[in-house]
């Protein structure tokens, strides 16, 4: 399953008209229709105003491998952690074996 990523596109509010619609024109044509684009605007007066285009596209394949990398090392550094503090708690964690019973309250 391929993942999608959230881009985005940045306008500074320091752009002529012709120059924004030209932009703006472009980006559209280059995205396809089902990117869920959505334009905003964000800032304030003290430091400045910008457009923000966000939009979805397919993960690249350099993308998706440095993900995969950083996924397996992050998991390996949890596994590493998870059995020091069993060394050091004394305790192993072990999925309980055949069928669990029902849990009864008796009052």
């Amino acid at each position: 399953m391929k993942r999608r990523v959230k881009e985005f596109v940045d306008i500074v509010d320091h752009v002529s008209l012709d120059d924004l619609i030209g932009k703006l024109c472009e980006l559209r044509d280059s995205i396809l229709e089902e990117s869920e684009a959505e334009l905003r605007l964000r800032g304030d007066e003290v430091f400045g105003r910008r457009i923000t285009i966000s939009y979805f596209r397919e993960q690249t394949e350099e993308e998706a491998e440095t993900e995969r990398r950083y996924a397996e090392q992050s998991r390996e550094a949890k596994e590493r952690e998870l059995q020091r503090l069993q060394e050091e708690l004394g305790v192993v964690c072990y999925s309980a074996p055949g069928k669990r019973g029902k849990l009864r309250i008796v009052a």
